[in-house]
């Protein structure tokens, strides 16, 4: 068997020492017990293969770097810091902490907790206020992930006296010089992040892996529609789940469609319908009704009517969150 080829002025450690040159990736895959966080990962999420792909190929890295770490191949930490881009309810928030559970699992990150930052919590809006707030922020996100949403907003370029860039400076200095104990995720809709890029090459020289989240398609919108359903112990019928289709058909094309977060909204209403007409019929009924979605629950909505559920499509914005790691 051909033997790797180094560099004779690199100690390889263990591997010299063991009189063992071989490294067993398989066993190191196996006992990272990787494929556990990634298989979770599929089971959470629909679709988005070529997201999922990628992040197996970001783990695969960590766990490669990782044994040329013991064997004594050094190089430099990879570049984690990375660019979700795609339109909102895509799952870019569950990826993110998905990745942030890997890279804590793999010795990347110390704590592994994922803090959800906008605009608002980095950017002050009066002269001293902007430093505080983006230093409280990078203090709450340290050994974890950073994941600002709608990135695009530090900046504007309208208007010379706005503080983002303060906030930008910032982050691009707390991502060179401490990159080892925070990684920064940015993320957007694509145009948007790609302009943003342009006028802040700064974050493109810093951010190595560019993640583009493709939208659900109809059938993947049902199937996720389906497991919230269950999750709550409802269940569409064959009828039901025949009029939510017809439904998603109709309110895809219309503004402010925001993919799994409309799909949950638009549940959040038809539960609402549903608890409604059981207690207009009143009467005892079967347990099994509880649970069942009718037709009618569905088709009573404004799109069915010509109008539209984009005004009741709200975003929660309440200011930066954490989301500590998961037990493992």
């Amino acid at each position: 068997m051909q033997k790797l080829d180094t560099d004779p002025a690199v100690d390889t450690g263990t591997a010299q020492e063991t009189g063992d040159n071989l490294v067993d990736i398989g066993a190191a895959h196996r006992d990272s017990n990787l494929e556990e966080i990634l298989d979770e990962l599929d089971r959470e999420l629909v679709g988005l293969k070529p997201v999922k792909a990628y992040i197996r190929r970001v783990a695969s890295l960590l766990l490669v770097a990782n044994l040329r770490e013991k064997v004594g191949l050094s190089s430099e930490r990879p570049t984690l810091h990375m660019s979700f881009t795609g339109h909102p309810g895509t799952g870019k928030t569950t990826v993110a902490m998905r990745m942030a559970k890997i890279l804590h699992h793999l010795g990347y990150l110390r704590r592994g907790h994922l803090v959800v930052a906008t605009r608002d919590d980095l950017v002050g809006q009066y002269v001293g206020h902007t430093a505080p707030k983006t230093k409280e922020t990078l203090k709450k996100a340290m050994g974890g992930v950073l994941f600002i949403d709608e990135a695009y907003y530090l900046y504007r370029s309208d208007n010379e006296r706005d503080y983002g860039q303060e906030a930008i400076e910032m982050l691009l200095q707390v991502m060179e010089n401490q990159r080892e104990d925070l990684v920064v995720i940015l993320a957007g809709y694509q145009d948007r992040m790609a302009t943003f890029f342009q006028h802040n090459p700064g974050f493109r020289s810093r951010v190595a892996h560019h993640i583009s989240f493709p939208d659900y398609t109809l059938q993947e919108l049902t199937t996720i529609a389906e497991s919230m359903l269950r999750q709550q112990n409802y269940a569409f019928d064959a009828e039901s789940r025949q009029a939510f289709v017809e439904y998603l058909a109709l309110r895809i094309k219309q503004p402010q469609f925001a993919n799994a977060r409309s799909v949950r909204n638009a549940i959040d209403r038809i539960k609402l319908r549903q608890a409604s007409r059981l207690v207009s019929e009143g009467g005892c009924i079967p347990k099994e009704q509880l649970l069942r979605i009718a037709a009618i629950d569905i088709r009573q909505s404004r799109v069915f009517h010509g109008g539209s559920d984009a005004e009741l499509e709200g975003i929660n914005d309440g200011g930066a969150q954490t989301i500590p790691p998961e037990e493992e």
